[in-house]
């Protein structure tokens, strides 16, 4: 017995909802804090005091402020890199929170993640079209062959440096169209675009994740599978806007839209 499209689609669909809602998944974010806004002050609700340096951060806490580092109650002082992966492999925590130490180009922050947060509590689904093969294409991948990086304002306001790494070509209802994507380290490719949905019947801007191209630069562009970002489930990403030539000037009515 063969699968179809549609039915992978559905299983694609249940599993990114299983994702989005899981106890530490992008619902659970409570908040993003840059340790230089808090240079004489306490992060609020953050337990400890946290301060950082090129190197990166240091933790200092106390018996009543009830932080665990590797799973073991932890008291004194010690040095922390950015975490690596998802939340859940955070090294610190308080309770069931996790705290995430991240750095985004030179600057060190922390990141709340709560299984209790409000949005995770109230979400009931995410709206997404059903499959239609229609906006399942062929697409090729031309790579720049040099680093490249364009400055985007990302969901926080701030601009941040966007790499990419090709442009890849497609054809959709008789339309030549092309985005500038990133390249991942499995080979992958990641496109931030928006179409004359976005801010209407879609959220503003979408992601679109097509696998690895073969040698020939041939993947598949399916819209069918485009993902609404993390700033769409909290408020508390920095999603990067999309860059130059990269609003499409069709309607995508397809993938994930908005939340139910």
């Amino acid at each position: 017995m063969t699968t179809d499209a549609s039915d992978e689609w559905k299983q694609w669909h249940e599993h990114r909802t299983e994702q989005v809602s899981a106890p530490y998944g992008p619902l659970a974010l409570t908040g993003t804090y840059w340790l230089e806004d808090y240079p004489d002050e306490p992060i609020p609700a953050i337990p400890g005091s946290w301060w950082a340096d090129e190197e990166g951060v240091v933790l200092t806490a106390g018996a009543d402020d009830g932080l665990t580092v590797d799973g073991e109650h932890f008291t004194g002082e010690i040095r922390l890199g950015a975490d690596p992966g998802p939340a859940t492999g955070s090294r610190v925590a308080v309770g069931r929170r996790r705290l995430v130490v991240l750095v985004r180009e030179g600057v060190w922050g922390l990141r709340d993640y709560d299984p209790d947060a409000p949005a995770r509590r109230a979400f009931r689904g995410i709206d997404a079209t059903p499959h239609d093969p229609r906006w399942s294409v062929e697409g090729h991948f031309t790579p720049y062959g040099e680093h490249r990086t364009v400055r985007v304002e990302n969901a926080d306001g701030e601009y941040r440096g966007l790499a990419l790494g090709g442009v890849l070509a497609f054809t959709l209802d008789g339309q030549d169209l092309t985005l500038q994507v990133s390249v991942e380290d499995d080979g992958s490719l990641w496109a931030v675009f928006a179409d004359t949905t976005s801010g209407d019947s879609s959220y503003r801007f979408r992601f679109l994740r097509p696998p690895a191209p073969d040698a020939e630069g041939r993947t598949t562009v399916d819209f069918n599978r485009s993902l609404l970002p993390p700033c769409a489930f909290a408020d508390h990403f920095l999603c990067p806007f999309p860059p130059p030539g990269n609003t499409l000037g069709v309607a995508i009515e397809a993938g994930e839209r908005s939340l139910l």
